[in-house]
């Protein structure tokens, strides 16, 4: 009895330490479909069990609109204890402003760079030789979902590639199905654009135009094949009438859409329907045609707080995102492939095993979040949302604009 009673004055006593100890830290991100909720809610219950406490920060719509909300707050002296951006050039003049914390010291305690693959993950969180911010998947946008009922119901075989997929366009609006879901979000038009651009111009081409900004290659007959395909997508995502990507998937899950050129987080939408792949859909990586991924993705980053207690609970919530179990449960629920090449995926679903088969093999690219500013990828999504829109936007025309872009780019 009295043994008992000891192990209870330390269970008290161990209950009352991690209550002391226990420190709130708002997170913010714009992870707010019902995938990606689901997927949150993994990195969440990983730092509550840490004894620390996760507060939730969505903020509702797409990275267009969370990024201007979270600078906003860092820079006016409101910063979170952590946020969401994408692994790149995105937070780089918050951190040129000593506006976000060093986690150096970290990435070499857990050996970050030993694990995290691809390297260029950890180097697109890397300014002037210092780590700041933690990468937490690998998210690529070269796939192409389709509907294997709205096929069926077409009377067409599922395609195989993006031409069999264009040839397929009139059956499907035949059967009053729209053949590609575009949601009118300007990031989605500008995503499908830079995906057509690997598929068909080929990945040198890519580079050439994003990260070595050869206005020549931007302006020529490579490119405009790029925008031929472009327009002939416009042409099929005809009375697609949603905005949210996440609503353009409901309608290829519903077998309302054809088909949608989307990053690999739509899986998340496609399990929360209780779909499975090659059954109910169908992924084409690299729209079938050339079978790379981007390996841009989602990384949090770490404002400088002027609270010791929280700024260490920092460091844990740092450690936690790469820890192993914490990147299956997230990855597997995102849709997403981890950053660690040394975890379990066995129970990855086909897609995700064509997307780590790719991975494993190197045919993969960088983002264009990687090689553009914010500024310029704004421009260029500025340019397709209104080419998406516009159908007196010709093709020829856009191309210039593009061209110019690509010209002042940086």
């Amino acid at each position: 009895m009295n043994a008992f009673k000891h192990f209870l004055a330390g269970a008290s006593v161990l209950a009352l330490a991690t209550s002391v100890n226990a420190t709130d830290l708002e997170v913010t991100h714009w992870w707010t479909s019902g995938g990606e909720a689901a997927a949150v809610a993994e990195l969440a219950k990983a730092f509550d069990a840490t004894g620390n406490k996760w507060i939730d920060g969505a903020i509702a719509g797409s990275g267009g609109t969370a990024r201007p909300i979270m600078i906003s707050r860092i820079t006016g002296g409101d910063p979170m204890a952590a946020t969401q951006f994408n692994h790149g050039r995105q937070a780089e003049e918050l951190a040129e402003a000593g506006l976000l914390r060093d986690l150096t010291a970290v990435a070499e305690k857990e050996g970050w760079k030993d694990i995290v693959r691809p390297a260029s993950l950890l180097d697109s969180c890397t300014i002037d030789g210092k780590i700041y911010c933690a990468p937490v998947n690998i998210h690529s946008w070269q796939w192409l979902w389709l509907s294997n009922a709205a096929f069926k119901a077409a009377g067409v075989d599922v395609p195989a590639n993006w031409d069999e997929f264009v040839a397929a366009a009139p059956a499907l609006e035949k059967a009053g199905i729209i053949p590609l879901a575009v949601g009118g979000q300007p990031w989605q038009s500008a995503g499908a654009f830079d995906v057509l651009m690997v598929a068909i111009a080929g990945k040198d081409t890519y580079y050439k135009v994003f990260q070595d900004k050869d206005t020549d290659i931007a302006a020529g007959p490579e490119i405009a094949a790029v925008f031929k395909a472009a327009d002939d997508a416009r042409r099929m995502s005809k009375g697609t009438n949603v905005q949210d990507w996440n609503q353009a998937t409901n309608l290829v899950i519903t077998g309302k859409a054809g088909g949608q050129i989307m990053g690999d987080w739509a899986q998340g939408e496609f399990a929360l329907a209780g779909q499975t792949a090659g059954t109910d859909y169908t992924c084409l990586p690299g729209l079938g045609v050339n079978e790379v991924i981007s390996t841009g993705g989602d990384a949090f980053y770490f404002p400088v707080l002027d609270d010791a207690e929280k700024s260490a609970a920092q460091d844990v919530l740092a450690s936690t995102l790469l820890a192993p179990a914490t990147q299956v449960a997230f990855n597997l629920k995102k849709g997403s492939l981890p950053v660690r090449g040394d975890v379990d995926l066995s129970a990855a679903n086909d897609c995700m095993k064509k997307g780590l088969d790719i991975l494993a093999k190197g045919n993969v690219i960088l983002g264009t979040d990687q090689m553009l500013s914010a500024d310029s990828q704004k421009q260029k999504e500025d340019l397709f949302s209104e080419f998406f829109a516009d159908p007196s936007m010709t093709p020829e025309d856009a191309q210039k604009r593009f061209a110019n872009i690509i010209a002042s780019a940086d």
